[in-house]
């Protein structure tokens, strides 16, 4: 099975495809994370995963999608997430990765909700348009801002690599403040970060190149995008295709694929699988290695999509918080290699 080979992103080797995708917990404290991110993380860890990626992290306070959410502008949380880290390479084979995230106009939210200004905190996107008609109108961000912004990616970059992640990802996806620029229908700036694909893709860009300048040949980057926003005149896959052929010229490992979460109402055909097709034709049209992510809840599924050459890696969300132990428990069905806790050995039989 392809599902339990290695593969290599730059000299990193993940020991399979299965992937433990990033999903938001709401358990932080002042953005520190707590006992349950160690219980967590390293469940998942013992259950096999080829990678861990950590939710998304927010690169500044007014960053969290919400109050409890994850951070890493300073060395509190990142000490924090260093405990977790080292955890996963001690006691397991997996690797671990972080996400990066900004959530822009979405942001100072609870169950869904903006907060009241007095309860959270003022957003901030690429124009005065809200997320919703009924939120406050975001605070338009100025070229200087903009340039701040990049940094506080790269110096929360550099506090995951000190903490000893192995893959950084930049969240560029789901309508948070990366997917806000490059969307022509949350950017109507006219300077040079909006208007044209070449401007909108801009902020991205240079995000990349700021955290590349950190990375080494053992470290990957990973870049998640929505391949469609599901919303006429917005962005689509055609415009993804041409973002991973760029962003493949940058130093960037892997696109890892979802879609939608800009365009408040969109109407979105859920089924299984309903994001590979996104993935595949990125990797088709560009060459660049893919992630497949949606309602992916089986490894006959997973195989399959590696199998067509759809993707490389297989991120799984629900299903792995249904069972943590999800990929070592299917390599038993096929004699598959897979890491086991040796504490664990007589459950194999």
């Amino acid at each position: 099975m392809i599902l339990y080979t290695p593969i290599k992103f730059r000299n990193l080797e993940l020991k399979n495809r299965w992937v433990m995708s990033p999903m938001c917990m709401y358990s932080s404290e002042e953005g520190v994370a707590t006992d349950f991110h160690y219980v967590h993380y390293g469940s998942r860890a013992q259950g096999g995963t080829g990678l861990i990626m950590v939710e998304a992290t927010g690169v500044v306070p007014e960053g969290r999608i919400s109050p409890k959410d994850m951070g890493i502008w300073n060395g509190e949380q990142a000490a924090a997430l260093k405990k977790i880290v080292k955890f996963v390479h001690q006691n397991s084979e997996s690797k671990i990765g972080i996400q990066l995230a900004h959530a822009g106009r979405k942001a100072s939210t609870w169950n869904g909700k903006q907060l009241p200004l007095q309860e959270g905190w003022e957003t901030v996107a690429p124009s005065k348009i809200p997320y919703a008609e009924s939120e406050r109108i975001p605070h338009e961000l100025s070229i200087e801002e903009i340039k701040e912004l990049v940094q506080s990616f790269k110096a929360s970059a550099a506090r995951a690599l000190d903490a000893g992640f192995d893959v950084i990802e930049i969240h560029a996806a789901h309508g948070y403040l990366i997917h806000q620029f490059l969307s022509p229908l949350s950017n109507v700036r006219t300077d040079e970060y909006g208007g044209t694909f070449e401007n909108r893709i801009r902020f991205l860009v240079e995000i990349v190149e700021a955290v590349n300048e950190l990375l080494n040949e053992n470290h990957p980057l990973f870049v998640r995008i929505s391949g469609t926003e599901y919303a006429e005149n917005g962005w689509d896959i055609d415009e993804s295709v041409q973002l991973a052929e760029v962003l493949k010229n940058k130093k960037v490992d892997l696109i890892d694929v979802s879609s939608g979460g800009n365009i408040h109402g969109a109407k979105i055909n859920l089924f299984d699988g309903y994001q590979v097709p996104l993935a595949a034709q990125i990797k088709s049209e560009t060459r660049i290695p893919t992630g497949a992510v949606g309602l992916i809840k089986s490894a006959e599924f997973a195989e399959e999509i590696l199998q067509k050459g759809q993707a490389d890696l297989i991120f799984v969300a629900r299903e792995i918080l249904r069972n943590p132990y999800l990929a070592v428990e299917n390599s038993f069905k096929g004699e598959a290699d897979c890491f086991f806790p040796h504490q664990y050995d007589r459950a194999k039989i």
